[in-house]
């Protein structure tokens, strides 16, 4: 009955507004959106986060400069506005007046300063780190003025500074040592009560600078079991729902009370060696794996072939048919020769890790590489592990193999600089490199001509799938379901939740 009510008071106060009457405050009857998801978040600290179960936790919460909207185009966040220098060599950033942080401090040009000093600090393990080493010093003129100054001109930099690693923190939690204990970030909710593996309750940050907030809150219940949170979407106990599943989303459609929101995304499925351990370093053993896998196949068993194959570059603008890439149709024959000339013609043995739920199709990507592989006489273990016990081994390179979602970005540098460059700070992940490799994405770094960037890239993706330290799979969708009456959520490609700033309950 109340939120009935609501909805008309909104209307009556929408055309009182339109009529220049003086406005009437609707916030006492905005309603609380009840969401689910089967991933919690494996941390608070959005310079360190990796995950995307705590990045789409923590960008409802921390806000970077800018943001990319539903059509990658580069939007304001904290930034109101941003200028190169003609040289390409200073990035001037003006702040909103307004934004402000949740603790009700304001967000000043010291608190941009002090966020990306933490995050070039070696010490912090900085997830995006590698991103951001062309900055040689940082001016704050002004509380609202921040300059940037590079060592070299830095096209893709603007892009990375869109990542929720890129996050802007109080300068002030920073010295006190808290970042990580405590989310404190200018973003449209607060976090209120955190109940690991179990719920999340959020606020609405009624002093968000970037607009009204369409709901007081968000009560979050982590279920496991995705079966299980379509069942409470069925009943009407939860209104949104975060889903990765296709075996489970793509029963939504037939449920005639919810909505299915299917989005390509630019994160993809990957098998990544490890070209650190035997037989892995070797290029012919690599390549063996590559022509082996049969990925459209991966894509149509575990994933009901909800996605498209892919090559390294899943954003439209850079991305080669994978039709041209080294070995993307199988060939078994060849990859036996190329195992033979290797001096495994009888094969190995070797372990595969993945994670539990990210993404839910892991082990059975797994189990239909392991089929594929053996073959050519690959014998694969497959070790099935808790997310955050699997984060971890990932980041310190420790395995054999790994069935992997990784993320993406607009933009080919800020995607992969932090694997395949020398000074990536991933490397102990990609435990690969070369001259040729690092060379790209220098030149693709600096290259202003869009063309020239294309080509640039283009090769980079040549080369790479043909030395093969990782195996690049499928791209997929973002899955979101939602009870009829919630309206205004955007996705994006980055598979972004922050349109949930904008979402009401009618």
């Amino acid at each position: 009955m109340k939120r009935h009510f609501a909805r008309k008071l909104i209307s009556c106060v929408a055309v009182a507004a339109g009529l220049g009457m003086a406005s009437v405050s609707t916030e006492a009857y905005a309603a609380t959106l009840r969401l689910a998801w089967s991933q919690d978040a494996t941390g608070l600290d959005p310079h360190k986060q990796t995950a995307f179960s705590s990045i789409r936790l923590l960008e409802l919460i921390y806000e970077p400069l800018v943001r990319l909207d539903s059509n990658l185009q580069i939007v304001p966040a904290i930034a109101d506005s941003w200028q190169f220098s003609a040289d390409g060599k200073e990035l001037t950033f003006k702040l909103n007046p307004n934004a402000k942080f949740q603790n009700g401090a304001a967000v000043t040009s010291a608190d941009v300063k002090a966020s990306f000093q933490r995050i070039l600090d070696q010490a912090t393990g900085a997830a995006a780190r590698a991103n951001f080493l062309s900055i040689a010093s940082i001016d704050t003129p002004d509380a609202t003025t921040v300059v940037f100054h590079l060592s070299q001109p830095d096209v893709p930099i603007l892009t990375s500074m869109t990542s929720l690693n890129a996050a802007i923190v109080p300068a002030s939690e920073i010295t006190a040592g808290s970042i990580g204990t405590k989310a404190i970030g200018s973003g449209p909710f607060k976090l209120e009560n955190w109940v690991p593996n179990s719920k999340e309750v959020l606020s609405a940050n009624k002093a968000w600078a970037g607009g009204t907030v369409g709901v007081d809150g968000i009560d979050v219940s982590v279920l496991p079991d995705e079966t299980a949170i379509l069942a409470s979407l069925r009943t009407g106990q939860i209104d949104f729902a975060l889903l990765n599943d296709p075996l489970v989303a793509t029963l939504v459609p037939k449920e005639p009370k919810l909505q299915l929101t299917r989005t390509p995304v630019l994160s993809y499925n990957v098998l990544q060696l490890n070209p650190s351990r035997k037989p892995m370093d070797q290029l012919a053993v690599r390549q063996a794996i590559s022509c082996a896998i049969d990925r459209q196949d991966v894509l149509d068993t575990a994933a009901l072939g909800e996605g498209k194959v892919t090559g390294p570059l899943t954003m439209p603008l850079y991305a080669t048919d994978p039709s041209q890439l080294f070995c993307y149709k199988r060939d078994v024959e060849k990859a036996k020769k190329l195992m033979a000339d290797a001096g495994f013609a009888n094969g190995f043995s070797a372990t595969v890790i993945a994670a539990t739920g990210e993404p839910p199709t892991a082990t059975a990507e797994a189990q239909v590489i392991q089929s594929q592989l053996a073959e050519i006489g690959i014998k694969l273990d497959i070790k099935v592990m808790e997310l955050n016990v699997y984060v971890d081994a990932w980041l310190k390179g420790n395995f054999d193999m790994a069935v992997a979602l990784n993320g993406g970005s607009a933009d080919p540098y800020s995607m992969y600089n932090r694997y395949w460059t020398k000074t990536g700070n991933l490397q102990k992940v990609a435990n690969y490199i070369d001259d040729t490799l690092d060379g790209q994405m220098q030149k693709g770094r600096v290259e202003t001509d869009p063309a020239k960037r294309k080509v640039i890239f283009a090769d980079f993706e040549k080369h790479i799938a043909e030395v093969s330290p990782w195996i690049w799979l499928y791209t997929a969708y973002g899955y979101t379901a939602e009870q009829k009456n919630v309206e205004g959520f955007v996705p994006t490609p980055t598979g972004s939740l922050f349109g949930l700033s904008k979402v009401s309950i009618k």
